[in-house]
Formats: C-alpha cells, structure tokens, sequence
C-alpha cells in the first residue's frame, strides 16, 4: 500500500506543481489564450492564488511523508487539493468546459488522502 501511495502521491504533486507555476508565471491573458478560458472569470489575483494553493499543495503531499516530519499533514494537504478540484469541477462545469481533469485530479487527492490517512494512523 505504501508503494501505491508513493506513486499517486508523485504523480498528483507533479501534476499540481506544473500547474500550480504554469498559472504563477503566465499572465491571465496568456492563460485565456493557452486554453484555459476559466482564467477570463477570475482576477489575476485570484488565479495566483489557486496557483500558489496548488504549489503549496503538492509541496505538502510530499515533505511530510518524505521527512517524517508531522506525516498527517500529507493527507491534510491531499484533502485540500480535493477540495481546490471539486471548485474546478463547478466553475468548468458552469462554463460548459470539460470536467475530466479536474474530476479525476479530485478523485486521485481523495484516494491519496485515504491511503494517507491509513498509513499515518
């Protein structure tokens, strides 16, 4: 179970991390026009902070269980990234945009969530 857990955990934080610096370096304008017409709803404020939400997020799946430094903190943050992933899933499905990513990147948080949860305990 720990090797499963290893694997998702660094898949979804590889995944959070590109997005998350993607979204930090690139202006709005170029997130629109990169296919990411979601941004033209948000703030440019807004949208560096769901980034950096995503930076901190991926960080926090992997430091904790990598250090056995406060390991609960790893399924913590996975349960945030869900949470960020479920509010994705509403703003693209109100927006008639695909739901996919961002659903199975919510799906992938939980399942880390509780195979971390199972391993701290």
């Amino acid at each position: 179970m720990l090797i499963a857990l290893w694997i998702i955990t660094a898949l979804l934080a590889l995944a959070f991390l590109g997005a998350g610096i993607m979204k930090l370096l690139r202006p709005r304008s170029a997130l629109i026009d990169g296919g990411m017409p979601w941004a033209a709803n948000f703030s440019p404020a807004a949208i560096k902070a769901i980034a950096a939400l995503e930076v901190v997020g991926a960080i926090g799946l992997v430091v904790p269980l990598l250090t056995s430094v406060a390991p609960v903190l790893s399924p913590l943050a996975a349960v945030g990234l869900a949470a960020l992933m479920v509010g994705a899933v509403v703003v693209h499905a109100r927006r008639d945009e695909p739901v996919v990513p961002p659903l199975v990147l919510a799906v992938l948080s939980v399942a880390v969530a509780a195979l971390g949860f199972a391993v701290v305990a």
